[in-house]
């Protein structure tokens, strides 16, 4: 796993074993979304989502003592490539910070490249990148458990 970032904008890579179609289908499955992309590991997250271009999603991650609302619309949806949507969170600001996902063929899996834009501030940058870092180690376990 590897992260960079610069004033605004970070980027996190992940190279999970599992097809370029099965992870792009984690993201626009709420159950699966649910499952993976969680703030606390024994809390699965609320989510609710239209999965089309202009379609809107609503992520609630729980953590101890609080429950922290993301929600955004989808600008891009290239099965299995591509995927780019706003962001807006009290940490991300409300915005509309940009997120790519893309989806690149590996030997032996696809790597996950996560670019976040148009972030608030550098601690933003930061928290965001701890926890864009923490969804991609969720989407290697639940890759892992349904294979």
């Amino acid at each position: 796993m590897s992260s960079t970032a610069v004033a605004d904008k970070l980027v996190v890579r992940r190279t999970i074993a599992a097809r370029a179609q099965d992870l792009f289908d984690a993201w626009l499955d709420p159950k699966a979304l649910s499952a993976w992309m969680r703030a606390d590991p024994s809390r699965p997250s609320d989510v609710t989502l239209d999965a089309r271009v202009g379609g809107a999603f609503k992520i609630v991650m729980h953590m101890p003592g609080q429950s922290v609302p993301h929600r955004g619309v989808f600008a891009t949806i290239e099965r299995p490539h591509r995927l780019v949507f706003t962001w807006n969170s009290p940490y991300a600001g409300e915005h509309g910070s940009l997120v790519t996902v893309d989806f690149l063929a590996r030997t032996g899996g696809t790597e996950v490249v996560v670019t976040h834009e148009k972030l608030p501030t550098e601690v933003a940058v930061g928290e965001h990148r701890e926890g864009w870092t923490a969804c991609l180690e969720g989407l290697a376990r639940f890759a892992l458990r349904n294979a």
